[in-house]
């Protein structure tokens, strides 16, 4: 094991990862306002417009996100749409993960007893009202959950964007193997950024799981 080119090339690996870590927020963000979206869209009143969700979310999660990643960045200039890696990557991966998230928050707020519901119209309040105050403070805490294991799965995914020459952390190592021709000192240090990054993303979430349930029964 050579330290001292793990040494060397570990300021190269944290600038990448940092780019990991941008790609990744960013995606999370638009992949909840996206799921919100979906979620509304879903327990719409109007036939199509459930219709159209529920295509949506099937036809996202029943291809892989590698898939869907090159159709966008290579088969989206035939139809006018041309994104550099970066954007592609945050597109793709908010598109991804908020089909995936839509249902893990649906699933949340479903779980909350319906004989709530009835008791807080019979009280005067309004559907928003209903949702904002009575079912989403019992429903945070498994949401957070959820919306916190897909945001992991989008870390490891998010190395996919290696493929379009994003220099993020997966494709940076790659580099420097060709240059270096030392895998396992490059691949070691790597590895033990994603499990950094991933530790740090799960230490959020036990914090935004633990301040949510707190305050839900205040």
């Amino acid at each position: 094991m050579d330290f001292n080119l793990m040494i060397e090339i570990t300021p190269l690996l944290v600038k990448a990862a940092w780019v990991t870590v941008d790609i990744s927020a960013r995606a999370l963000l638009f992949g909840f306002i996206i799921a919100s979206v979906l979620v509304t869209l879903r327990t719409s009143r109007i036939p199509p417009v459930r219709w159209f969700a529920r295509a949506y979310i099937s036809v996202v999660r029943g291809t892989p996100y590698f898939v869907q990643l090159l159709l966008v960045f290579y088969g989206g200039p035939a139809i006018g749409l041309r994104l550099d890696p970066f954007t592609c990557g945050v597109v793709v991966g908010a598109f991804n993960i908020g089909a995936y998230m839509s249902e893990a928050i649906r699933g949340a707020i479903e779980s909350v007893d319906s004989g709530q519901n009835e008791a807080s119209r019979s009280l005067g309040f309004g559907r928003l009202e209903t949702l904002r105050y009575i079912v989403l403070p019992q429903a945070a805490g498994l949401m957070i959950r959820s919306v916190g294991v897909l945001a992991i799965i989008l870390v490891k995914n998010s190395s996919l964007v290696s493929i379009i020459s994003v220099i993020e952390l997966t494709y940076q190592a790659q580099r420097l193997i060709g240059s270096t021709y030392k895998p396992l000192e490059v691949f070691t240090l790597s590895a033990l950024m994603y499990i950094v990054i991933i530790y740090a993303v799960m230490g959020i979430v036990e914090f935004c799981y633990r301040r949510a349930t707190r305050y839900a029964f205040l």
